[in-house]
């Protein structure tokens, strides 16, 4: 089946059928971004990790429905109309939901970072030499600071 027909089927289906399978993959996907959020708080990320494939399918599914939903906006208002306000609550909450998501991962990505940093600092400074200069210092020579530690940004 093309895309073109898959989208027609979507379009045709009965109101209350698509309502309910958009606010089925809706809160799916605000559950899914909920334990994520709530793993990256208690600082287990490789575990939180193992929800990005999850969470990506459950947005692309979303994504479908919600396009679906207001291609067929008119019409499911008359047929379903209880239905598409459950839907505008659970989009609501999905907003919230992801604007937490997305604090929570900024903070894990700046203490990530910050701790990088630290450690390459502490590193490098393991490696400063230990010899007085010409003015009676310690000179430091940038050349001997930590080499191979490098941040990822990309998070």
């Amino acid at each position: 089946m093309s895309a073109a027909e898959r989208l027609a089927a979507l379009d045709t289906m009965p109101a209350a059928e698509l309502c309910t399978m958009a606010e089925t993959a809706l809160n799916s996907l605000i559950n899914v971004m909920n334990e994520e959020t709530m793993l990256l708080r208690a600082g287990r990320l490789r575990q939180a990790s193992t929800l990005t494939a999850d969470k990506a399918r459950l947005a692309q599914d979303y994504v479908v429905f919600a396009r679906t939903v207001q291609r067929q906006n008119t019409r499911l208002r008359q047929e379903a109309p209880s239905s598409v306000d459950r839907l505008r609550v659970g989009h609501e909450q999905l907003a919230t939901q992801m604007a937490e998501n997305l604090r929570v991962l900024a903070t894990a990505k700046t203490v990530t970072e910050d701790l990088l940093t630290d450690v390459a600092i502490a590193v490098g400074q393991q490696d400063r030499t230990s010899v007085y200069g010409a003015a009676g210092r310690i000179t430091t020579d940038p050349k001997s600071s930590a080499r191979g530690i490098t941040l990822n940004r990309a998070l």
